[in-house]
């Protein structure tokens, strides 16, 4: 079986702390909960719940975390272990302006915060990766959002697939992991939630834990 596809999924997920105008970010709640949660309702068969992360809602000031988070969901590759899993990264973040659940399809070059983040900084218009070009470039996700999404909508959940992440610490967080994600051969996904607000915590809790049964049955 062993040399026919991975014989498990490991997902690494990511959350973020408070932000301008969000004092309590849904996220970081969801992702320190995350393990306890899915212990008690038990963890969809073919599926490794990795690394649990809370990010600091910035940008180029944080790059040390986010990248000792990245480099440590492959290090067994870098060792020559044997590689028989597919290792996805899950990053969760808030769009207040929202009331449903989004799932990113790519992430753009370009960040233009419109606030500073959390340590201060508030770029304009400035690319992520200079080495990626110009601030147009796009970066895809290569796993099925259409798909993932239909399978959440026919559990109930509102949820839809965007073509925009934004241009402020989300997007800046994913145009990075999609680079590291393509460059090391595993895969990438943001998806945004809505605050408790307008979605109860326990709702958000059962869709993460949905969305990992769904990324369990994905055929890689």
């Amino acid at each position: 079986m062993g040399s026919e596809g991975p014989s498990a999924v490991t997902v690494h997920v990511t959350g973020f702390k408070k932000f301008h105008g969000v004092a309590e970010n849904p996220t970081e709640k969801i992702v320190r909960n995350l393990k306890s949660f899915m212990e008690k309702r038990g963890l969809p068969k073919g599926l490794v719940l990795g690394s649990c992360t809370v990010l600091e809602a910035a940008g180029q000031s944080a790059l040390g975390p986010l990248y000792e988070m990245l480099d440590s969901t492959v290090i067994d590759r870098e060792f020559g272990l044997p590689n028989q899993e597919e290792v996805i990264l899950l990053h969760l973040g808030a769009n207040s302006g929202s009331p449903r659940f989004a799932l990113e399809n790519q992430a753009v070059n370009e960040a233009t915060f419109r606030c500073p983040d959390e340590l201060g900084w508030k770029p304009q218009r400035v690319p992520i990766l200079s080495s990626d070009g110009s601030i147009s470039r796009r970066r895809q996700t290569t796993l099925p959002v259409k798909e993932i999404t239909k399978s959440l909508q026919q559990m109930g959940y509102d949820v839809m697939p965007s073509d925009d992440a934004g241009r402020f610490v989300c997007n800046y967080v994913y145009y990075h992991s999609l680079r590291f994600a393509e460059k090391h051969g595993i895969k990438s996904l943001f998806v945004h939630f809505p605050l408790f607000l307008a979605i109860d915590e326990e709702v958000q809790m059962h869709f993460v834990a949905s969305l990992l049964e769904v990324i369990a049955s994905l055929n890689y």
